[in-house]
């Protein structure tokens, strides 16, 4: 009798909760719903980017190019920033909307999901075309920045020179700030709104070598976290993605075998990481799910550092 009498009690409390304003669970609601911060789009599980439009500097290869393609797959209409060799981007972008057509048949003519926009991202004015860009070919509303584009070498500091320290900083540091601020102005209010930069795990090892690479990734990590509070009530987030040793171009420019080696060994899962390791996280940064994740450097690289 006892035990009925607290079941009975039990669901009382928790039928007053609910429909209390003091209630946990409907204060969750209220959140979700607050008409000064409007929930974005719902999408299919399978597809949580339908309906957005993303930028991805440095997409033509390396780490860029699988992260447009995942999120591509995602659903998401994407704008392939690239530099120097048209070749690798128009050849992504054709596949993407290859792969897309080939998904949905019964569209006459088949809709494109990518292009691909040469842009110098230490140069402002053609940032602002390439954010011109993605606006005439999917509308408006723009929706998502990742900001990978970059640049590598690896002298040690005595060795570096100027032009050297320069170039690395017009790449990865000024490069990075130029997209971000045309982001901060231009993409979509109310939730949706994503701004993923790249840093480097060496910024945590602190590598001999790596003095003005480590140098340009710090400071994105510093701009990023401002952004992301500078950002406060506009629903767009700002976060960083730092990854170890990647299998790219970039990564073997300049290393032996023995170096290349050394650092699989280095890292507990026994290998470099593939693109393919990087782009579902950036993916899901970029998503609905992710949206109380917010100024945070998220280090992807297996446990290497």
């Amino acid at each position: 009798m006892m035990s009925c009498i607290l079941f009975i009690k039990a669901a009382r409390y928790m039928d007053a909760l609910l429909s209390s304003d003091f209630g946990p669970l409907t204060h969750t609601a209220k959140a979700q719903t607050n008409p000064a911060f409007p929930a974005a789009q719902m999408n299919p599980a399978h597809e949580p980017l339908a309906g957005r439009v993303a930028i991805v500097t440095g997409g033509s290869g390396g780490i860029g190019s699988a992260v447009a393609t995942h999120l591509a797959s995602l659903g998401a209409r994407v704008v392939v920033g690239y530099i120097g060799d048209s070749a690798p981007a128009d050849h992504l972008v054709a596949s993407l909307n290859s792969s897309s057509a080939a998904a949905d048949n019964h569209r006459e003519p088949p809709r494109a999901v990518a292009v691909a926009v040469a842009v110098d991202v230490s140069d402002p004015a053609q940032v602002a075309q390439l954010f011109d860009a993605a606006e005439a070919a999917f509308g408006p509303d723009l929706h998502v920045l990742v900001a990978a584009a970059g640049d590598a070498s690896y002298p040690r500091i005595a060795d570096t020179s100027p032009e050297q320290w320069d170039r690395a900083f017009g790449v990865n540091a000024r490069g990075t700030f130029l997209c971000c601020r045309e982001a901060a102005r231009r993409l979509a209010r109310g939730g949706a709104g994503r701004i993923v930069t790249f840093s480097s795990s060496n910024v945590a090892s602190l590598r001999p070598g790596y003095g003005a690479y480590v140098a340009t990734k710090a400071a994105v990590e510093a701009m990023t976290k401002v952004l992301a509070k500078e950002l406060g009530g506009t629903g767009i987030t700002a976060n960083a993605v730092a990854p170890g040793p990647v299998a790219t171009p970039m990564f073997y420019a300049g290393k032996s075998e023995e170096r290349v080696a050394a650092a699989a060994r280095e890292c507990p899962m026994g290998r470099v990481a593939d693109p393919a390791d990087v782009a579902p996280v950036v993916g899901f940064l970029c998503t609905d799910a992710a949206g109380w994740i917010n100024g945070q450097v998220i280090r992807v690289n297996g446990g290497y550092v």
